[in-house]
């Protein structure tokens, strides 16, 4: 039995998804709650095997119950969203605080809900056996809090003229001598000029053409990697991204199954913290060594082109398996590219990308697969594991070691 809390502000909401969840002999309801206070008591008291949680709350709103409720009583959540701009940033934060999946509100309410039970409840089951690890979530948030804590007392160090490496404490810092205030005031003088002159504009800069990359399909900067990923994909991604260099010989396609509106939040949120550039793929632009492009919701990637030469292209055919984009429509893309392809599936619900992968393996890629250990959901990585095809299976915090091993060969 599946207990269930659920978290909305709407009592026409609490009520649809109460009854739905009570017509389902394998749910059990222990509660509702209409803002996030009330949630966080409520999980606190029932310890449900699932939370349902709105994001738009009043009292407190589903983001802060989201970070409480990972701290002191971690549950499996999935979050409900609407379809704007800043819905959509806070549901990738959402996914980045812990929650395990999310679905979204067409049109601002489920009032058709008809139509869509069946993905619910398939949704709700596939979140509520999802792990989570509260040892992982609390280090993560008290690091991140600390980080931001010690960049606080360090610019203040900085600007009293004191040495500082980001690494030392406030009991190692020493100041600066008067040569190396002397040597920075200088450096900040030149510094200031070089900002300056960059601000004008430069004819000649301006229609510089675009840098062309190609070479021998032996070569490295032919290499391709093509990554998918579904339930817990955007904490994977952000375990993964970041840790690539921005002089990456090649460059990345990534398929996260996500509806339309959500992916090119996912883009932005990992841009920001990479050192490779992320963006939401478009049709028609060539793919570029140190570039990252994760397919659009509602529209399948596929890679065109040959080894020196490739460019993205999408399309809105039928889904496949009731997901567009596919992973296995990707990887069917780039199995012509042989030797130079290395593939990556990460955690998520079901089978997408093991067939892909295997036509891959066959063609002379290279296949990682997320071990169980790190998986959210041990579905997409386990079928290409269980299938014999993956040459390293990996936790999440070794994969981007691994890829930049591969295509630096």
């Amino acid at each position: 039995m599946i207990r269930v809390v659920v978290a909305d502000d709407s009592a026409f909401m609490r009520k649809v998804l109460s009854d739905l969840f009570e017509r389902t002999p394998d749910f059990q309801v222990v509660g509702t709650a209409r803002d996030g206070r009330d949630a966080i008591k409520l999980v606190a008291k029932e310890r449900p095997d699932l939370l349902t949680l709105d994001i738009n709350m009043p009292v407190m709103d589903g983001l802060s119950a989201l970070e409480v409720i990972m701290k002191d009583c971690p549950v499996p959540v999935l979050m409900f969203s609407s379809l704007t701009k800043k819905d959509a940033d806070e549901t990738i934060r959402a996914l980045e605080l812990g929650a395990v999946d999310f679905l979204c509100k067409t049109g601002g309410s489920i009032s058709k809900i008809d139509a869509i039970e069946e993905d619910i409840i398939a949704k709700c089951r596939s979140v509520a056996g999802a792990k989570i690890n509260k040892s992982k979530i609390n280090k993560n948030i008290f690091a991140k809090k600390q980080e931001a804590g010690n960049l606080k007392r360090i610019n203040i160090f900085e600007k009293k003229g004191y040495n500082v490496s980001h690494t030392q404490t406030a009991a190692s810092i020493k100041p600066k001598s008067a040569q190396e205030k002397l040597s920075a005031s200088v450096q900040q003088h030149k510094q200031g000029l070089t900002d300056m002159m960059a601000k004008r504009e430069n004819p000649l800069l301006k229609k510089r053409p675009s840098p062309v990359y190609g070479g021998s399909s032996s070569g490295s900067g032919t290499k391709l990697v093509a990554l998918g990923t579904s339930t817990g994909g955007p904490r994977a991604l952000q375990q993964v991204i970041p840790k690539l260099p921005g002089s990456m010989p090649c460059g990345m396609v990534v398929v996260q199954h996500m509806p339309a509106g959500f992916t090119k939040s996912l883009a932005e949120r990992l841009n920001g913290m990479s050192q490779v550039t992320v963006k939401e793929a478009e049709d028609g632009e060539p793919i570029l060594p140190g570039h990252v492009y994760i397919a659009p919701g509602g529209y399948h990637l596929t890679v065109a082109g040959n080894a020196s030469s490739r460019e993205i292209s999408l399309n809105q055919n039928p889904p496949l398996a009731s997901h567009r984009p596919a992973v296995d429509v990707m990887f069917d893309s780039v199995v012509k590219y042989g030797g130079d392809i290395v593939s990556v599936i990460l955690t998520g619900m079901g089978s997408d990308g093991a067939e892909g992968m295997k036509k891959i393996k066959r063609a002379g890629g290279y296949v990682i697969a997320e071990s169980d250990e790190t998986c959210v959901v041990y579905g997409m990585p386990k079928s290409v594991v269980e299938a014999g095809i993956a040459d390293e299976i990996l936790p999440v915090g070794q994969v981007a070691d691994a890829i930049m091993k591969r295509v630096r060969n």
